[in-house]
């Protein structure tokens, strides 16, 4: 049950409402993210607090600016933040399955067996291949061609990232970024966005995270080392065999990356009545440089050069426009 809010209601709150009509590219596990936070509440301080007044729910409005704000991508993030979200690690790794009753989407049988990371990873691509690529080929399947992406694409990145060691599961949030973290007048970092929260492989979480915020070499490495003392700290085995699979898990965030970043794109330019030469060029930078990050983990032999990236885009925009 979640948590009525009683007389000390006060402050500024915001209503939290679920967001409809968006690209999902990732797989939901909850059925409910304000029943995930409700139970969350007394475990894991970095989530405003959430409440239900007259059956909306609401959340406090934390006063403040995200760490992008303040630290853009590619920056350093001070140390009294980054032994925040290093804490906010320490918090997930203590919560499992078994001790947090809420309802799931999926079933039993579609859930990785617990500490099985092969299986956890392979359930990722399966998404990856049937909800983002798959549901979306219609549409894309000239664009995707172009750019030299298929099927034989999933193949090869399975054989690539083959081979993960078996660690204990735990609560993900799976999108701890600059923008996810906010900062209060106080210094203190909060946590927002809990909607891909789910349970698998904390080496994911830390892999999506190092992704998504960019650190600078030096730092990310000093993450690193803090995150693998931090969770064996909590839960031996947790960190087990990190040296190689970090990497393998990286490369499946570049190999993601290309197909949610080829339809986010698109998507953006449809929107454009008339597509100049600038709006177009910055868009296929964009596709350019994923597909380059992801050319070893997808086994493309050749990419596209930035001009052939460009004219696909630019077939792809004429043919949306012709449809609307």
């Amino acid at each position: 049950m979640s948590p009525e809010a009683g007389a000390g209601f006060t402050g500024r709150w915001k209503i939290r409402e679920p967001r409809e009509n968006l690209l999902w590219f990732d797989r939901r596990c909850f059925k409910s993210e304000y029943e995930l936070l409700y139970h969350l509440q007394r475990r894991i301080d970095v989530i405003p607090e959430t409440a239900l007044v007259a059956g909306v729910d609401l959340q406090r409005f934390v006063e403040g600016v995200t760490v992008g704000e303040r630290y853009p991508s590619g920056e350093a993030v001070p140390g009294v933040v980054s032994a925040q979200i290093l804490e906010v690690f320490r918090q997930l790794i203590a919560v499992t399955s078994d001790t947090l009753l809420v309802k799931r989407n999926c079933e039993p049988m579609d859930r990785a067996q617990e500490g099985n990371s092969e299986e956890f990873l392979e359930r990722l691509i399966v998404f990856t291949q049937e909800h983002v690529y798959g549901r979306n080929l219609p549409q894309y399947n000239g664009l995707f061609g172009d750019l030299g992406l298929g099927p034989d694409s999933f193949e090869y990145l399975r054989k690539h990232v083959n081979g993960l060691t078996n660690r204990p599961f735990c609560l993900l949030h799976a999108d701890l970024h600059r923008e996810n973290f906010i900062l209060d007048s106080e210094g203190k970092v909060w946590v927002i966005d809990w909607e891909l929260a789910t349970f698998g492989d904390p080496l994911y979480d830390l892999a999506t995270h190092l992704y998504l915020m960019q650190y600078p070499s030096a730092q990310e490495l000093h993450m690193i080392q803090r995150w693998c003392q931090v969770v064996e700290e909590i839960r031996p085995g947790s960190s087990e065999g990190w040296a190689e699979d970090l990497r393998r898990l990286l490369d499946f965030k570049k190999a993601q990356s290309v197909f949610t970043d080829v339809i986010r794109v698109s998507q953006s330019m449809a929107a454009e009545r008339k597509l100049d030469r600038r709006r177009l060029r910055s868009a296929a930078r964009k596709v350019w440089g994923v597909l380059n990050n992801a050319a070893g983990p997808l086994g493309l032999a050749s990419v596209p050069g930035l001009l052939e990236t460009e004219d696909a885009l630019l077939r792809w925009w004429r043919n949306a426009r012709a449809l609307t």
